[in-house]
């Protein structure tokens, strides 16, 4: 009696970003990422100072005891002051981020619904174009003053044109496929062409946009605290404590060491992620 083999189950085809995600660089990028995420998070257990504390020890050396990086130019422990810096960092960038993404989405949507907003939209876009990130930094700190708020708020105002864009590109392209037109032949309605059509095939690019916008983020939030017109201390960003290192480079060049690797590492890891999935959207 011949045996009947069944065929093997077939696979079922992994998603385009969880693949991407699992490249090498996927990989590697969210490794990094995720050790800045964790050191944030785990600031309290892993300080062991106040980001604030003050010591008898001004500028101490690396391996100082009691203090891994040493101290700054008053006193306070340079690990702890740069994890709750990362800490606050984060939960900056995390915040606006997103509020800029759904922001240029909604304004990309207006956009699609009739010419006259679109024109509307477009200028917008280019408004806030016309001023460079830290020009915006500091017309919205003289209005509000220094702080978290502000911070949020220009990070989020020059990501708005970016996923604007993207969003308006893509919802013009896929109105005018086939299968849009197929779609509304068939009797669908607007909204659910747009919703289970239009927008899915659109935001494909938002995501790697996504990733590009935290690391645009790092940069700007960085900038700001380093200009002081930030976080106001003494609460500590990975900015602040870079620029309050500069005086004391030539002496205590450790001062710099922590907040120049926390960022390159950060910036690597976004790039990294970033690269995996616009590769693995373009194939």
């Amino acid at each position: 009696m011949t045996a009947i083999t069944l065929p093997a189950p077939a696979k079922r085809p992994r998603h385009p970003y969880g693949a991407a995600l699992a490249s090498g660089r996927g990989r590697t990028g969210l490794a990094l990422v995720g050790l800045v995420v964790l050191a944030g998070l785990l600031a309290p257990l892993l300080a062991g100072h106040g980001p604030t504390d003050q010591s008898g020890q001004s500028l101490a050396g690396l391996g100082t005891p009691g203090h891994p990086l040493g101290t700054d130019d008053l006193g306070r422990d340079l690990l702890a002051r740069l994890l709750y810096g990362i800490r606050a960092d984060l939960g900056i960038i995390a915040l606006a981020v997103p509020l800029g993404a759904l922001l240029g989405c909604l304004f990309a949507l207006l956009a699609a619904v009739h010419p006259v907003a679109d024109t509307a939209v477009q200028r917008t876009f280019d408004l806030i174009l016309a001023f460079p990130g830290l020009i915006l930094a500091l017309a919205v700190t003289a209005i509000l003053g220094p702080g978290r708020l502000p911070v949020v708020l220009v990070i989020a105002l020059a990501e708005i044109p970016a996923f604007g864009r993207l969003l308006r590109t893509g919802v013009l392209v896929e109105r005018e496929r086939e299968y849009v037109t197929a779609a509304r032949v068939g009797g669908a309605s607007r909204t659910r062409l747009l919703t289970r059509h239009i927008l899915p095939n659109a935001a494909d690019p938002l995501v790697v946009q996504l990733a590009v916008s935290l690391t645009v983020a790092v940069f700007l939030e960085g900038a700001m605290s380093f200009l002081g017109v930030g976080v106001r201390p003494p609460e500590p960003t990975v900015g602040s404590v870079l620029s309050q290192s500069l005086p004391y480079l030539s002496d205590a060049p450790h001062f710099a060491a922590g907040p120049l690797v926390t960022v390159t590492v950060l910036v690597l890891g976004l790039s990294l992620i970033a690269e995996a999935l616009n590769r693995g959207i373009r194939r």
